[in-house]
């Protein structure tokens, strides 16, 4: 599992005016929470973030947090919780990050990469239907996988994996449904040829719906006469 280090503030700006303020100089604000204990406002530097978003799959890597002037100089673990954007502009706003423990068997989300080409695709003209792009795994902070590998090779048309197909490195646990499809060979999609119409028979004309015409009764007139 790889970790990376991001170097760090203690926070004393607080509310929305002062964020602004901070992020027209280059930094983020963020909180680290930890488990029954207070949280902790810091500021981080906003181009090392974005740096790292291009590098790293970050919901999946360690982040070492070096905060100046806080009690552990060891740094403190931490996972990313939340990244936060302004809806409009799509600019960073905001960081959350979860403080964890080494030590103990934490749930994440693994993205899923697909390996090799599929026999169903190469050579029968079906299409790779991608059903599920992350699983869900319990393990160490230290044995969080970068991706799970699935190699589609063998794959041929109408097959699937399942997730009780894959083979999941050594401590770690899979937690999706053990028969839910990650991955599928479709056939490719037919196009209906038009109905051909039999010889000698001709094309039913639409009815024509008149309007029935008042008769008047024997001897009498119509109302219309009656008026005038």
């Amino acid at each position: 599992m790889e970790e990376i280090v991001l170097e760090a503030e203690i926070r004393e700006e607080k509310g929305s005016a002062k964020s602004r303020d901070l992020r027209s100089k280059g930094y983020l604000p963020a909180v680290v929470y930890s488990h029954g204990k207070e949280s902790l406002s810091i500021k981080i530097p906003k181009g090392v973030l974005l740096q790292m978003m291009h590098q790293h799959h970050l919901e999946g890597v360690i982040i070492n947090l070096k905060i100046k002037g806080d009690k552990k100089s060891a740094g403190r673990s931490c996972l990313v919780k939340e990244i936060q954007f302004d809806p409009v502009k799509d600019d960073l706003m905001h960081v959350d990050f979860n403080e964890i423990s080494l030590t103990e068997s934490i749930k994440v989300n693994v993205a899923v990469e697909v390996k090799g080409e599929a026999v169903g695709v190469k050579q029968e003209g079906g299409s790779l239907e991608h059903i599920l792009w992350e699983l869900e795994v319990e393990c160490l902070p230290t044995n969080i996988p970068k991706n799970i590998e699935v190699d589609v090779s063998a794959l041929k048309m109408g097959e699937a994996i399942h997730v009780k197909d894959i083979v999941f490195p050594e401590g770690v646990k899979p937690l999706n449904d053990p028969t839910a499809i990650v991955l599928h060979i479709a056939e490719p999609m037919k196009e209906e040829a038009p109905a051909e119409e039999v010889e000698g028979e001709e094309k039913a004309e639409p009815e024509v719906i008149k309007e029935k015409k008042e008769v008047p009764a024997e001897g009498g007139a119509s109302d219309e006469a009656k008026e005038k």
